[in-house]
């Protein structure tokens, strides 16, 4: 039988490609150029948009928007599209809207929990296994990386990025990149440390973490400016992947890190 006799109350575009398993509630709307992998489920009220890839296992449930257009001026309509990893859970009124000739894609990574009234805007890429409480506002072209837990109710500001993770007090306003392995919050949003349960639960052992906290010392507590405490880092401290991916971060960012509270 067609999955369309399926879904009566469903609004399924015949050219949509949709996966063995899957699951559509009532008066879900599913668009043109939609790809939807096995054994994913669309609760009621739903919409997918053109262009939208969701992967195995995921759910999307009542009244998401996944893949609508961008809200930005810039945008003329170009082929762009909404990337959903496996395994992903977008609750309740969450918002994607596909990428802008800019990246041309905007990116949720595998085993994310996106929570109900989130905001992903154009060109945002997430890696895997983010966390994103209620109401969650993420502007064009952030970047989060895997692991990163983000509280309920925070701004985050377009361009910026929050590395591997991060764990961000709710309500935080991100106008700062977030180098990885920290706590980040107050107001104006400052370090508050390194995120030492975080670590120990994804399996990070003690002289790990240890470790990365020395770095951090260096970095926040030397006296140095951003760039002097950075080139002391590679000098200095035994190569590891953690100290590369701090320095790599820092040298990376445009906005500038967040830094200690005075």
């Amino acid at each position: 039988m067609d999955y369309k006799d399926l879904q009566p109350l469903a609004s399924i575009h015949p050219d949509a490609k949709i996966g063995k398993d899957v699951k559509i509630g009532p008066f879900v709307t599913i668009d043109a150029n939609v790809e939807i992998g096995d054994g994913t489920i669309i609760d009621s009220n739903a919409t997918i948009h053109w262009g939208a890839r969701i992967g195995k296992n995921c759910h999307i449930h009542s009244g998401a928007v996944v893949s609508d257009i961008p809200q930005d001026l810039k945008f003329k309509g170009e082929e762009t599209l909404t990337i959903i990893g496996d395994n992903t859970s977008i609750r309740e009124f969450v918002t994607v809207h596909r990428g802008t000739a800019s990246k041309g894609k905007t990116v949720i990574g595998s085993n994310c929990l996106i929570m109900a009234y989130c905001h992903v805007a154009h060109d945002c890429h997430l890696g895997d296994h983010i966390i994103m409480s209620n109401c969650v506002q993420l502007a064009g072209e952030v970047i989060v990386d895997d692991w990163a837990i983000i509280g309920g109710g925070s701004l985050v500001h377009q361009f910026t990025k929050i590395g591997k993770h991060v764990m961000l007090q709710g309500g935080s306003q991100v106008n700062k990149d977030i180098p990885p392995y920290i706590m980040a919050g107050r107001t104006p949003i400052t370090y508050e440390g390194v995120n030492s349960v975080g670590l120990r639960r994804r399996g990070f052992s003690e002289e790990q973490i240890n470790r990365i906290l020395g770095l951090y010392r260096m970095l926040y507590m030397s006296q140095m400016n951003v760039t002097k405490a950075i080139e002391k880092i590679e000098a200095e401290a035994e190569p590891t992947a953690e100290r590369d991916e701090i320095v790599a971060f820092v040298k990376g960012s445009d906005r500038g890190i967040v830094r200690m509270a005075k």
